[in-house]
């Protein structure tokens, strides 16, 4: 319902997909080599396709609540993600 706040979170959603090469810094490349990233990429695939179908309902009281923490679910991903690179990098060199 705030304007501003859904333009930040706009700009914000496109800036971080131009971020996430610079911050790409695994030994390897492919997502083969973490199942767990396996899994939250397919998380990633579903909030997206959650945030756009929330996106085309009305502004109304369970819609509101809903996009909200879709919102937050998919910026978690792009904490999580990385974190779970290093452990499992971690793990692999241990």
């Amino acid at each position: 319902p705030n304007k501003l706040g859904g333009v930040i979170d706009l700009v914000m959603s496109i800036a971080i997909l131009f971020l996430m090469p610079l911050l790409h810094t695994n030994e390897t490349r492919g997502l083969q080599f973490y199942p767990l990233n396996q899994i939250l990429f397919w998380y990633m695939v579903i909030m997206i396709l959650l945030l756009t179908w929330i996106g085309a309902r009305p502004v109304e009281a369970p819609y509101i609540i809903t996009g909200q923490i879709l919102t937050i679910l998919y910026f978690s991903y792009y904490i999580i993600n990385p974190l779970i690179i290093k452990l499992w990098d971690n793990m692999l060199n241990s």
